[in-house]
């Protein structure tokens, strides 16, 4: 069977049977019974453990030109140890997890089809460099990793190991911009950008999500409020200092091009790119901050009380 078939139907069985939850202690091979979220709102996504194989051995061009994408294709961009790199999401969807390294420093970088979240982090935890791969489990809608050294489970959207010797554990995050190829290379003209000769047989021109993004429906159960928001709505999303904030794409587009705000004490702006469908967070340094892109429904699922961006009306 192929893989993409394969794939499909396993979504298809998680649809008609609305996810089944499982109340064991003991799933896809992982121990579920120190876990700090719910064991019981912890389900299988279809495929096992690494049947989604994260790349181990990225290959990058580091010549841009060379590459076959285009200027409206999607990136992940990640700037770090002052090293530029692309991360095509047609590469991501089938793989979500890249453990690579900036210099000597290891990251892994992730990304969640089902939240449309792409994350990444530095991968030395307590002095170890540890890599990850794919759990084939979910919480709340959001892909579970696990690390190959103690086999713990961690969210990606939390950032936070919650089962096992890491449990409770908080990766350090690294900014990510979810952009366009075009935007990405004209900000980082000598970006490296991933190549597609991964090692692994997939076609990268064929989307396995195809029309998920503007369905309102989940594959898989998720409580949340929409708030008046699609629940595939895009927003830029942050939780500072325990206070967190979205910013709807929708909304971005009401107003200018940035938003001045404040979150707790903290004062931020948020850039919005309309023509690349892609924002920004910065504080009163000109840094960027580690907010996400990704779907609301997984954002409010995360963090129900989150406070949201409205453009003020001419009107008002």
């Amino acid at each position: 069977m192929r893989y993409t078939t394969f794939v499909i139907m396993l979504f298809l069985i998680g649809v008609a049977g609305h996810a089944e939850l499982y109340g064991g202690q003991l799933l896809n091979g992982f121990d579920l019974s120190n876990s700090i979220v719910p064991s019981k709102e912890i389900i299988r996504g279809g495929p096992p453990k690494d049947g989604i194989p994260a790349i181990d051995e990225p290959n990058f061009l580091l010549h841009p030109e060379k590459t076959r994408l285009r200027d409206n294709h999607q990136v992940l961009g990640v700037f770090y140890n002052g090293i530029a790199k692309a991360y095509p999401i047609s590469i991501m969807n089938w793989h979500e997890v890249v453990n690579d390294s900036y210099g000597a420093d290891p990251v892994v970088i992730t990304f969640c089809p089902l939240c449309g979240s792409g994350m990444a982090f530095t991968a030395r935890v307590k002095g170890i460099s540890l890599r990850f791969g794919v759990s084939g489990l979910l919480y709340n809608s959001d892909v579970l990793l696990y690390d190959r050294k103690s086999n713990s489970l961690w969210s990606q959207i939390l950032g936070q190991g919650v089962t096992g010797e890491y449990k409770g554990t908080i990766l350090q995050q690294i900014p990510v911009e979810h952009t366009t190829w075009q935007q990405w290379r004209d900000h980082y003209p000598d970006t490296q950008v991933l190549s597609f000769s991964t090692g692994f047989s997939r076609n990268y021109q064929q989307n396995p999500y195809t029309g998920y993004r503007t369905n309102p429906e989940t594959y898989f159960p998720v409580k949340f409020k929409a708030r008046g928001l699609h629940p595939k709505e895009m927003v830029l999303a942050i939780n500072l200092n325990g206070k967190s904030k979205a910013y709807p794409f929708v909304e971005l587009a009401k107003g200018g091009t940035v938003v001045d705000d404040r979150i707790g004490d903290i004062e931020v702006s948020v850039s919005y790119f309309p023509d690349h469908n892609s924002a920004i967070m910065t504080n009163k340094q000109g840094e960027k901050l580690p907010a996400i892109t990704l779907f609301w429904f997984a954002w409010a699922a995360f963090h129900p009380d989150t406070a949201i961006y409205r453009a003020k009306s001419h009107y008002q």
